[in-house]
């Protein structure tokens, strides 16, 4: 299986395969590499001439072969690429949905791209941009691929990873960011890797080269507030400071659209599942907890911190505590009262 990182220096030393399968849940890595060729392997003048995008659901795949078997015109590359492959009705049979078609095995009845694969056109660069689902690797087209061309499977990256994505993206572009401001970004935009590299470029835009981001450079270029957020709220519920987590709770009510409940419950949850689970980690030194609960070294004093202001058994209450504020938020047991007074209620009850 081949390697994003891989690909890209290949890609950037010029080194082309004739036939490149881009697929799986994560179209960022997808589009990375489809845009990179698109971009790079033939010069402003070449495209014209050489170089067509075709759309999964407006062609087939003879059509697309019979493309690619072609030679260039006034050069010495082609480039033909697929984008959502994952449309196309030949290939929706290897993706182990459930409703795979039994594969043929007479040569006439063949899929065009594993007889393309045989004897690609080495003037060709053909990629293929199957996104939001992945080939079943155990069907022949798989197979055939992962022998004779780019296979490259994009996967959804754990949220806990997110950070250090954040971490690599940026050194790449000669930036840097510290561990608060990166964990910020990364429950703040979730794990949509497209997004996130957005809100990143516009802090980049803003910062010169070799600049560290932090938690102030977010507030101003993104929006997410510095000192209302919800690891501003874990802080305060770690160290029981009353009157800082009320005034968190107070925010978060006031808005709801910025700060959702669901949201904030599901953070606390992780955030208390970690608490217990440093309970029980045998070697309490900095690398084994940070190892452990899969974070970065820097936030493991907050949770050696918090793990001696909530025992085991408190934490059992608080879990409950978040079962019954997540339930009541969603009508169970509640007629009328508000999100924002949910959690001022909740983190009452955890503090005291």
């Amino acid at each position: 299986m081949a390697d994003f990182n891989d690909i890209m220096l290949d890609l950037k030393r010029k080194l082309y395969k004739p036939v490149y399968f881009l697929h799986g849940e994560e179209a960022y890595f997808i589009d990375e590499i489809s845009d990179y060729i698109e971009s790079h392997v033939l010069d402003e003048t070449e495209k014209g001439f050489n170089q067509t995008v075709l759309y999964g659901r407006d062609t087939d795949l003879g059509s697309i072969i019979s493309l690619a078997k072609g030679f260039p015109m006034m050069g010495e590359q082609q480039v033909v690429i697929v984008k959502e492959a994952q449309t196309l009705k030949e290939l929706s049979k290897s993706t182990g949905d459930g409703d795979e078609v039994k594969e043929k095995k007479s040569s006439s009845d063949k899929n065009p791209l594993i007889a393309y694969l045989e004897n690609p056109q080495p003037s060709t660069v053909l990629v293929f941009c199957f996104k939001y689902k992945k080939l079943d690797a155990r069907s022949t087209l798989a197979k055939t691929i992962a022998k004779k061309a780019v296979l490259f499977e994009s996967k959804k990256l754990y949220d806990n990873k997110i950070p250090d994505w954040i971490n690599g993206y940026l050194k790449d572009k000669k930036y840097s960011i510290n561990p608060k401001a990166a964990a910020l970004l990364a429950e703040y935009l979730g794990n949509d890797l497209s997004k996130i590299a957005n809100e990143v470029g516009k802090l980049c835009l803003n910062l010169p080269e070799n600049s560290e981001i932090s938690v102030d450079h977010i507030q101003q270029n993104i929006g997410i507030s510095k000192d209302f957020n919800v690891f501003e709220l874990q802080d305060a519920l770690g160290k029981k400071d009353v009157l800082k987590a009320n005034r968190i709770a107070q925010y978060f009510a006031a808005n709801p659209k910025e700060n959702p409940l669901i949201m904030t419950n599901a953070s606390l949850y992780n955030y208390f599942q970690k608490i217990l689970l440093y309970h029980f980690v045998p070697d309490k030194s900095r690398g084994s907890v940070a190892s452990a609960l899969g974070m970065n070294p820097f936030f493991v004093e907050g949770y050696e911190r918090a793990a001696r202001n909530y025992n085991t058994a408190k934490l059992k209450s608080i879990f409950g505590y978040l079962h019954e504020c997540d339930a009541r938020s969603k009508g169970v047991d509640n007629v009328s009262v508000e999100d924002g007074d949910l959690l001022k209620e909740m983190v009452f009850k955890i503090l005291h």
